[in-house]
């Protein structure tokens, strides 16, 4: 079954004409000789009023030009970054599933090594052999990558699949140092010494006893930009809207038995994407909303069964939406607003189904997505 899709409505463009310059003056005829005995005229209206205000406008238009008056509201020094997230709001889970791998990680601090490495462009580097956000080379891939996304291969050029494995070497790193500094080995913040064994290896952090002096340049970098990204650290889980925020499990516990990704189905012998999650419940368990929004969909259908889609707004300008499939009952009706948590309706195996669970799915701007770093900590 085709699922709806939102238009997008096209810009309208209106075209503008030039305006006639009110500085320019028409030429002014040559003076003639007055006839004799004509009393001379006063400066007429335009003269008194016109004139002088168009002067006084280009006489500011040009003091403002060369500098004008000081700005009475400077830029602070002392002003954070802003922490506005302004990258693929899809990387947003798979950066937190990422850091939650250990607890001396954090999203901002992924985020920011990638800002770092390749500035969000997956373009390979020719000479040094990186490839793709994280700059992973052939070798340093076949130990770290994995094909995360489960879309059948893996890649560096995979977002997903580089920002996992960044994740994964960046913990095994932590690790090492954590380990090194229990020993009285070597002195500092955990993330710091992480992020040097990162960029001069375990080693010359063991040597120095610190961050090295070779690891200290691309230490600055990277603390530099983790301001920009900090608001991936925060859990708004519940906050409609916020960029980046993480969904409550719809149900409990969260048990997949069929993952997103491409799949035979086991009525219809189908192979195609199977563009959700199958969670294992019983029969009438509770189901609740993943996060909160606006119910768009609910009603029975011939494959999904009883079906209800949410529509939870926009992040980073890309709508996102939850589907909840094979219900038994529905307990909510369009156009209702739902908070996270809030419940909806109950497990059931109505449509194509082959027993009770739930086929859960995210949909980002029309498309879907594996819905597990979506539902960290908590997906597994």
């Amino acid at each position: 079954m085709n699922d709806e899709r939102l238009a997008q409505a096209a810009d309208d463009t209106d075209e503008t004409r030039p305006e006639p310059n009110p500085l320019e003056q028409p030429e002014q005829p040559a003076p003639q000789e007055r006839p004799p005995g004509r009393k001379r005229r006063g400066p007429g209206p335009f003269t008194l009023l016109v004139l002088p205000a168009l002067v006084t406008v280009t006489g500011v238009a040009a003091f403002l030009a060369l500098g004008g008056l000081p700005n009475p509201w400077p830029d602070d020094p002392d002003a954070k970054p802003s922490t506005a997230v302004d990258i693929d709001p899809s990387y947003v889970p798979w950066l937190r599933k990422a850091a939650s791998a250990c607890t001396v990680l954090e999203p901002s601090v992924l985020a920011a090594q990638i800002d770092q490495l390749s500035g969000w462009s997956d373009d390979s580097d020719e000479l040094s052999g990186q490839k793709g956000i994280a700059a992973f080379t052939d070798s340093e891939w076949r130990t770290w990558g994995k094909d995360d996304d489960g879309n059948g291969g893996s890649s560096p050029r995979d977002p997903a699949d580089a920002i996992m494995a960044l994740g994964r070497r960046d913990c095994s790193l932590a690790g090492k140092v954590t380990e090194l500094r229990t020993e009285g080995r070597v002195n500092g913040d955990l993330v710091e010494l992480t992020l040097a064994a990162y960029a001069a290896g375990p080693d010359a952090v063991t040597e120095a006893g610190r961050v090295p002096t070779e690891a200290k340049a691309y230490l600055d970098e990277v603390q530099a930009l983790i301001p920009r990204y900090e608001a991936l650290d925060r859990d708004d889980s519940g906050a409609g809207g916020s960029a980046g925020a993480l969904l409550t499990a719809p149900v409990t516990p969260l048990t997949i038995t069929s993952p997103y990704g491409s799949r035979e189905h086991p009525l219809t012998g189908v192979t195609k994407l199977h563009t959700g999650v199958d969670f294992a419940a019983p029969q009438g368990a509770q189901v609740v909303a993943a996060r909160k929004g606006r119910v768009v969909f609910a009603a029975l259908t011939s494959a999904y069964g009883n079906r209800i889609v949410i529509d939870h707004g926009t992040i980073q300008g890309k709508r996102l939406e939850t589907t909840y499939s094979h219900l038994s009952s529905l307990g909510v009706a369009v156009g209702q607003t739902v908070e996270a948590g809030a419940p909806i309706g109950h497990v059931g195996s109505t449509g194509l189904s082959t027993g009770p669970h739930l086929h859960f799915e995210v949909i980002l701007d029309g498309y879907y997505n594996d819905p597990r770093p979506w539902l960290v900590p908590n997906g597994g």
